[in-house]
């Protein structure tokens, strides 16, 4: 949470939903004194907030006296999450993909400079679980999915300038697009294969493949779905050469 000057001063609803937030960022708890810190404001001022949210039903003290999100706030979190089409359409896919490959598929959407992974599902056993989480974010330009949806959104090397803007491009792995150029010309062949990969450039000892789904348009795609191995035991050629079946699943037919 950014530090507020004297004019961002919290007030009211934006000071009760500055405390939401906050409380998100702290699944173990939280003290009023911490949290007074955290959003610059006086601890009564807080306590109010908080005395809001514990009403209905949206936080909760746990047994050491900090708090957290309460029970009904997540319980609307996650039905709302379960409800929407995008979900519902796509858990299936995901299933089909994790019970043939035995690894973790994502399906996410690019916001702003980020992917957003919107769900995620592991198989049950045998694998080693990914760090990525459902609601979280990585760089767009240095993950599969991120890559496929940049590729289509970017097409010349104006595009990819402007959506870098002025602020470096992050390079979490030594084998991270680190320019312009890299990237358009990492998104260029995006495009003539129909298809992307991480080939650890986000998290060094995993790599992906990903694809474009399109849930509700056949012209526009709603995200991308990606099925991550380590590359140990799921070297991305193997990923690669069974794109035909990735492909066949995400368009909901039986793969060969």
């Amino acid at each position: 949470m950014p530090e507020h000057t004297g004019e961002q001063k919290l007030v009211g609803a934006d000071r009760v939903l500055a405390v939401l937030a906050e409380l998100a960022r702290h699944p173990e708890g939280i003290g009023l004194e911490e949290m007074s810190r955290a959003i610059a404001s006086p601890k009564p001022t807080v306590h109010r907030a908080l005395a809001s949210l514990r009403r209905a039903g949206f936080a909760t003290q746990n047994g050491h006296g900090h708090y957290v999100l309460g029970d009904e706030f997540l319980r609307m979190a996650f039905a709302h999450h379960e409800a929407r089409p995008d979900h519902a359409r796509v858990v299936p896919i995901l299933q089909a993909l994790c019970d043939r490959f035995g690894e973790t598929v994502h399906y996410a959407v690019v916001d702003g400079r980020s992917v957003v992974y919107r769900a995620k599902l592991d198989p049950p056993s045998g694998s080693v679980r990914l760090t990525s989480v459902v609601g979280g974010r990585n760089p767009a330009h240095c993950t599969a999915v991120g890559k496929v949806l940049l590729a289509d959104a970017l097409r010349d090397v104006d595009a990819v300038r402007a959506w870098v803007g002025d602020r470096p491009l992050e390079t979490p792995t030594e084998h991270s697009a680190g320019t312009v150029e890299a990237l358009h010309a990492e998104l260029t062949l995006v495009r003539e294969q129909g298809y992307a990969v991480d080939d650890q450039e986000n998290e060094p000892g995993v790599n992906c493949v990903a694809v474009l789904v399109h849930l509700s348009s056949p012209s526009v795609p709603s995200g991308a779905i990606s099925v991550s191995g380590l590359t140990y035991r799921t070297p991305l050629k193997k990923l690669v050469d069974d794109l035909p079946a990735i492909r066949a699943i995400v368009a909901g037919k039986e793969p060969e």
